[in-house]
């Protein structure tokens, strides 16, 4: 029985199909949303240090709060509530970590291009070979 779910969600229509899928397929479960914000260098540079530490976690949150209003209006269209986590990191990598305590990963694949595999890497591939819990890609 399922009765944790996790859902990595970034702005993406594949995520928040992943979202509506994990909310009607499992409607007793409890759903975390999670969204990985890139490493400290997209907002900060090769110059952060731990004085502006707090600056770098409000920037993260400030970008993750349109995802997690996203979510938050398609589990209020499911009738369902959800619990919202952010967290700072390379997402594959962040998603695999996460993972442990929860029953099953639902994450939103982008691309089944060969191309768009080989130069951008694919989340969901990565998640799906490492995670220590079984995880459903939806396209």
């Amino acid at each position: 029985m399922v009765s944790r779910v996790l859902v990595p969600m970034d702005d993406s229509e594949m995520a928040a199909g992943a979202l509506r899928f994990a909310l009607s397929t499992f409607p007793s479960a409890a759903v975390t949303v999670l969204h990985v914000a890139g490493g400290p260098t997209s907002y900060m540079g090769e110059a952060m240090s731990l004085a502006v530490a707090d600056d770098v976690d409000g920037a993260v949150a400030e970008r993750a709060e349109p995802v997690f209003e996203r979510a938050r209006a398609i589990a209020d269209d499911a009738d369902r509530e959800i619990t919202t986590e952010v967290e700072l990191g390379s997402p594959a990598k962040t998603i695999i970590n996460h993972a442990e305590g929860f029953d099953l990963v639902v994450v939103g694949s982008h691309s089944s291009n060969l191309a768009s595999r080989l130069l951008l890497g694919n989340v969901a591939e990565t998640v799906a070979r490492n995670a220590p819990v079984p995880v459903t890609i939806v396209r």
